[in-house]
C-alpha cells in the first residue's frame, strides 16, 4: 500500500481513538472498515478482528518493531507517523514512512521469520496491534482478506526492493570508492616518495660523476667506464627478485666496499645489489682502478644505480595506477553502449582488481579460462556486478582466507562461468533460499539480502540462468549465459 491509497482519518476519528485508551469496539470497527485489507468483510468478521485487536501508544523515538526480532503481530497505524529503517554497515537506511491507515509488520508474521527492518515513531503514535494468530486465521477463513493482503505485500516488496536496490548500488559505490582510494594510495605514495628522493639521488650522481672525472687518467680507463653501462650502470647484470638472495648479495658487497674504505658502504652496496652488481664484477673494476680511485668509481656506480632504482619505482607506481584506472573503466564500461560485445575474461579480471584489497590478505585465485572463450552480447557493467556479489560473498564466507577457483568455457551456444570457493559450504535449507529478496545469513546491518537476488535478476535478464551447489568445503555458483542476447 502506498501513501496515496491509504485511508485518511479525519480529525474527529483520530481524536475519538486517541482519547479512548480502552478502545471502544465501535470506534475500532469504524477504523477497521476503512482499511483496504479488510474490505468486503461482514460486520461479524470486523467485530471478530476488533475483539482481538489491542491499541498501543508510542512516544516519539520509540521502536515499534526491531530488525532481527521474530514477528508476532501486525500493526495498523491509527495516528502519527512511523519510519521504517534497515541497518547497514554505515548506519540506518530509511526505506519507508507510514501514516494513518497503513499496515506494518505483516511480512514477518506471514513468513514466520525475524523482521527484516525496524520501525520507529517519528511523532507520538497510536497503533492497533493484531496478533499473528488472528491475522493468519483471518487469511485462512476470509479469501477477500487474503487477496488484499497479497496486493499489499507485493506492492510493498516492489517499493522496498526498488529503494534498497538503489541504496545497494550506492553502498557498493561507496565500498568501491573506499577500496580504490586505498588501492591507489599505495602506488601514488610510492611515486611521490621516489620522485622526491630522485632529485637528491641525481644531485649525488652528478657529484659522483665529477669525482669520477678526477681519477680517469687514460683513454683505456675512459673506455672501460663507458663499458660499465654509462647511463645505465649494471644493465647487463642479473637482477634478482628473491629477497633472501638480494640480502646476501648486499651483505657481501658491503663487506667488500668497507674493506676498500668506500664511504657510505652500506647505502652504496644496497643500490648496487638492487641493479644486479656482484662482488665478482666489482673485483674486475678494481683491477682497472686500483687503490683510492676504486672508491670514486664505486661511489659513481652506486649513485647511478640508486637513481635508476628510483626511476624504476616511479615507473612501477605509475604503471600500477594506470592498471587500476583501466580496470575501473573496464568494470563500469565507461563510454560504451549499454549492450556490447563483452569479453568475460576481461570483466572478471577487472572485478578481481577492484576486489584486490579484500583478496590480498590471504585469498588465492585460480583462473581457468578456455582459450576459445567467445565474446557475448551483454550489459557489461551489470555482469561485473554479478561477479562482484558472488566473489565478495565467497571472500566473506572463507573469512578472508582460502582459495577461489574461476572457470569459464563455451558450451554449445552458451558460455559457462563457474566461481567456486573452499569455504564451509551452505546447508540445504539456506542454499534453497539464497536468491530470495532480503534473505541474508549475515548479522543485521552487514547485508541487505539483495546482492544475490539482484545477480539472479541480471542473469535472467540476459536470458541465462544461475545455479548453486554446495557441500562442506566447497560452494560453486554456475552462471550460464547465451552468446547472443535473446530478442526482446
Amino acid at each position: 500500500m502506498t501513501a496515496d491509497d491509504a485511508p485518511v482519518l479525519d480529525a474527529g476519528d483520530a481524536a475519538d481513538l486517541g482519547g479512548n485508551p480502552a478502545g471502544e469496539p465501535t470506534d475500532v470497527r469504524e477504523f477497521l472498515r476503512r482499511i483496504p485489507l479488510l474490505e468486503g468483510l461482514s460486520d461479524d468478521d470486523v467485530e471478530w478482528v476488533a475483539s482481538h485487536a489491542e491499541p498501543e501508544d508510542l512516544a516519539k523515538g520509540a521502536v515499534l518493531t526491531a530488525e532481527g526480532v521474530p514477528g508476532d503481530a501486525m500493526y495498523l497505524v491509527i495516528s502519527g507517523d512511523l519510519e521504517v529503517v534497515k541497518r547497514s554497515a554505515t548506519g540506518d537506511i530509511p526505506i519507508a514512512r507510514l501514516g494513518p491507515g497503513q499496515i506494518v509488520g505483516e511480512m514477518a508474521v506471514l513468513e514466520s521469520r525475524p523482521r527484516t527492518a525496524s520501525v520507529r515513531a517519528t511523532s507520538p503514535v497510536r497503533v492497533l496491534r493484531i496478533p499473528g494468530a488472528t491475522l493468519l486465521e483471518l487469511l485462512r477463513t476470509r479469501p477477500g482478506a487474503s487477496i488484499s493482503m497479497i496486493r499489499t505485500v507485493s506492492g510493498r516488496l516492489r517499493n522496498t526492493e526498488s529503494m534498497l536496490r538503489e541504496r545497494e548500488k550506492l553502498a557498493a559505490l561507496g565500498t568501491l570508492s573506499a577500496g580504490l582510494a586505498h588501492e591507489l594510495n599505495n602506488p601514488a605514495a610510492a611515486v611521490q616518495r621516489s620522485s622526491g628522493l630522485l632529485h637528491e639521488a641525481l644531485d649525488r650522481w652528478a657529484e659522483a660523476t665529477r669525482q669520477l672525472g678526477t681519477v680517469i687518467e687514460t683513454h683505456d680507463q675512459a673506455a672501460f667506464v663507458a663499458s660499465l653501462g654509462g647511463d645505465a650502470p649494471g644493465q647487463d647484470a642479473a637482477v634478482v627478485d628473491d629477497p633472501l638472495e638480494l640480502s646476501d648479495r648486499t651483505a657481501d658487497l658491503e663487506l667488500f666496499l668497507e674493506d676498500r674504505d668506500v664511504a657510505d658502504a652500506g647505502d652504496v652496496a644496497s643500490a648496487l645489489a638492487s641493479q644486479g652488481w656482484t662482488v665478482d664484477r666489482m673485483e674486475q673494476i678494481e683491477e682497472e682502478f686500483p687503490g683510492p680511485a676504486f672508491a670514486a668509481v664505486a661511489a659513481w656506480l652506486g649513485a647511478g644505480s640508486l637513481a635508476h632504482a628510483l626511476v624504476d619505482e616511479v615507473s612501477t607506481g605509475a604503471r600500477r595506477i594506470s592498471e587500476i584506472v583501466h580496470a575501473v573503466k573496464e568494470y563500469v564500461y565507461l563510454d560504451q553502449a549499454p549492450v556490447q560485445r563483452v569479453d568475460l575474461r576481461k570483466g572478471i579480471e577487472s572485478t578481481l582488481v577492484i576486489l584486490r584489497p579484500k583478496l590480498k590478505d590471504g585469498v588465492r585465485v585460480v583462473r581457468e579460462f578456455a582459450p576459445d572463450l567467445p565474446l557475448i552480447d551483454a550489459y557489461g557493467s551489470e555482469l561485473n556486478q554479478v561477479w562482484t556479489n558472488i566473489l565478495d560473498n565467497a571472500i566473506d564466507a572463507m573469512g578472508g582466507r582460502g582459495e577461489i577457483r574461476i572457470r569459464a568455457y563455451p558450451q554449445d551456444d552458451e558460455v559457462v562461468v563457474e566461481l567456486c570457493d573452499n569455504g564451509p559450504g551452505m546447508p540445504p535449507d539456506l542454499r534453497d533460499r539464497i536468491f530470495e529478496p532480503f534473505f541474508t545469513t549475515k548479522p543485521p546491518g552487514l547485508g541487505t539480502g539483495l546482492g544475490l537476488h539482484i545477480s539472479h535478476n541480471v542473469v535472467v535478464r540476459h536470458g541465462g540462468r544461475i545455479n548453486v551447489r554446495s557441500r562442506p568445503g566447497e560452494t560453486c555458483f554456475e552462471v550460464v549465459l547465451p552468446r547472443e542476447r535473446p530478442a526482446t
